[in-house]
């Protein structure tokens, strides 16, 4: 029993000895910190950009008109097709136009009346001053005469002013497009009595190639804009309009495909939105753009020679706006708050915040975490096919 328990006793000192001499020795394991994670980093590029104010407006028809029936009939035809497109001067209804040209008819008659008195005046006031030249008449009879023309002249007048009118009533028995233009349905049948106590409505015709989009400037840009062209030594004129071009962009089209310029600016600001109206001019011959589409619309201001750029995906946010990750000392991520600008494909302008010097993080965001060290691998800013989707754009947060 004794034996037993000396033996144990041995065999306790024994392992405490050997872990004494282990520890002394320094054979532990000790925490050895991970590797800084892998980013790639990249310099902003510098090239010259075109700076655009990007708006969003409305498309408008260039004409929009009623088309309406002017004089009082029985509508006879209906000469087109609902919803069709028409060239200027096609005929698109038409009214009954028997009494008109009974109209007409009796005009004509009356004038060639007026005409055949005029004749028989002509011929009595020659008479008369040719027996004025014998001394066989009065003046009182020449006088007389000459009364009798000149109101036989008038008559005349008279007779050819409703001759034009006639022919001008018996025109509007056929109802004609103004332009070429698209026409809506039409909005009575034939067999209606139209134009009875004034013009009655028979359907629409809008012409939308080219078409308008008109959109608002804000009163801080309208002056930012002149300042500008103070700057350069130059004035705002309406003449100078066409020369500005302007881009538009459908919501379901990736950037602004469609070419255009400016066509009308408001002489004055809208005191109740602080806004200016503005109106652009775009070709429309495949009629992709409808009349009342929302659109958006960039317009040039000026040209940055030496913009900066950075991956639109390397853009983060958070309650103070938008920032970027640079790299720092000793490889130390550092939040830079920026001003960013407008987007130019993958890449987004950057207006202040960085400098082209800067490395920025574009790959690798999510393990960057401000005041860590990192390992960098420098690369190219610009968008890899491979990485798309890869790197999501770093959430909403507060560093």
């Amino acid at each position: 029993m004794r034996e037993g328990l000396h033996r144990g006793l041995q065999i306790s000192v024994t392992l405490i000895g050997v872990t004494v001499v282990a520890a002394c020795d320094g054979s532990s394991n000790t925490y050895v910190p991970p590797p800084p994670p892998a980013v790639r980093v990249a310099q902003p590029i510098q090239k010259p950009v075109t700076l655009y104010f990007e708006l969003t407006g409305n498309t408008a028809p260039l004409n929009s008109v009623d088309i309406e029936a002017r004089v009082q009939g029985y509508l006879q035809s209906i000469d087109y097709q609902d919803g069709t497109t028409v060239t200027k001067g096609t005929k698109l209804f038409g009214i009954e136009r028997d009494t008109y040209q009974a109209q007409l008819d009796q005009a004509k008659a009356s004038l060639a009346s007026q005409q055949a008195s005029q004749v028989g005046a002509k011929q009595e006031y020659d008479r008369q001053l040719n027996l004025m030249k014998q001394q066989v008449t009065t003046q009182t009879a020449v006088d007389s005469a000459k009364a009798t023309l000149d109101e036989a002249n008038a008559q005349i007048l008279n007779a050819q002013a409703n001759v034009e009118l006639a022919t001008i009533n018996l025109g509007y028995t056929e109802v004609i497009a103004p332009f070429d233009g698209t026409v809506t349905d039409h909005l009575v049948d034939i067999g209606t009595l139209v134009g009875v106590s004034g013009p009655t409505k028979l359907a629409s015709i809008v012409q939308t190639d080219p078409i308008y989009a008109y959109f608002n400037v804000s009163e801080t840009q309208v002056l930012l804009i002149k300042d500008m062209l103070r700057k350069q030594g130059r004035t705002f004129k309406q003449t100078d309009l066409p020369s500005i071009s302007a881009e538009l962009g459908l919501q379901s089209e990736e950037g602004y495909p469609h070419k255009g310029h400016l066509d009308y600016v408001s002489p004055q600001l809208d005191a109740s939105t602080g806004t200016l109206q503005v109106r652009a001019l775009f070709d429309n011959k495949d009629k992709d753009m409808l009349p009342g589409l929302f659109v958006r619309v960039r317009v040039p201001i000026r040209q940055d020679e030496k913009a900066l750029l950075v991956r639109d995906d390397a853009i983060a946010t958070n309650q103070l706006g938008s920032y970027l990750l640079v790299l720092g000392k000793d490889d130390t991520v550092e939040q830079k708050q920026v001003k960013t600008g407008q987007r130019e494909g993958a890449l987004r302008v950057i207006e202040s915040g960085v400098g082209p010097a800067d490395w920025v993080v574009v790959q690798g965001i999510q393990q960057a975490i401000p005041g860590s060290k990192v390992a960098p691998e420098k690369i190219d800013m610009k968008m890899q096919p491979a990485e798309a989707g890869a790197d999501a754009k770093a959430a909403t947060t507060t560093q």
